[in-house]
């Protein structure tokens, strides 16, 4: 069974992002004065063969915490679906 995987991962709330802030001053020079709190992240999609949903999170789960984020600076949230091929 094959289960399509949306990641989401941030900088930790506290923590500066120099990314983020660049991005809020250029959108302010252009006009958008509005923007606030802008934070960059990354989102991955991936599909991830499984024989359930319950061994396809331990794999996503496993990736993520040995490759896709750093705990120490980041977050992250993810939703798990079954996909049909």
């Amino acid at each position: 069974m094959n289960f399509a995987v949306e990641i989401d991962i941030m900088p930790l709330k506290g923590l500066l992002d120099p990314q983020g802030r660049t991005v809020k001053e250029a959108l302010q020079k252009l006009g958008i004065e509005d923007a606030q709190d802008v934070r960059i992240g990354k989102h991955i999609h991936m599909i991830i063969a499984a024989d359930n949903e319950e061994e396809a999170r331990r794999k996503v789960e496993k990736a993520l915490e040995t490759l896709l984020y750093n705990p120490v600076v980041e977050e992250y949230v993810y939703t798990l679906k079954p996909h049909q091929s």
